[in-house]
């Protein structure tokens, strides 16, 4: 690949990962400091009724380290395909959302960011600026 291809390619893989991740981690938040949202969510999504306040919390504090480590490039086979497995099952739970678009306009927004995910997960290899622990490439 031309290297400045490449170098715009993994310039826009970062953004790409930067603003999923921010996304990502908002959701992550809001599950630790209004749980009671997300035991709603649980409910009204996914059909789990009687999910406790602190379940909600951890299951946010699990959502964050795992976008932690997406946002840092930290195994990245591991946490984008986390986040896209996380994303995507959000995204297919939420099918009756899509049969009445003109009520649920953003929700339609999961799909491109289903789409970003995807393509990150596709390209993990070439996304290389700032990252932790990531192995150098020999020049040769």
């Amino acid at each position: 690949m031309d290297g400045d291809v490449a170098k715009r390619l993994a310039i826009g893989l970062l953004l790409l990962r930067v603003s999923l991740g921010l996304v990502l981690m908002v959701w992550a938040f809001d599950k630790i400091l209004n749980p009671g949202h997300g035991a709603a969510v649980l409910q009204g999504f996914y059909g789990l009724s009687g999910v406790g306040e602190q379940i909600v919390r951890t299951l946010g504090v699990v959502q964050g380290a795992i976008v932690v480590g997406f946002l840092l490039g930290v195994a990245k086979t591991w946490t984008y395909g986390a986040a896209l497995v996380m994303h995507g099952i959000t995204t297919l739970v939420s099918w009756s959302a899509y049969l009445q678009p003109l009520e649920n306009i953003l929700f339609f927004s999961a799909w491109p960011m289903l789409a970003g995910l995807v393509t990150l997960f596709l390209l993990r290899g070439e996304d290389r600026i700032a990252q932790i622990g990531a192995r150098r490439r020999s020049a040769g």
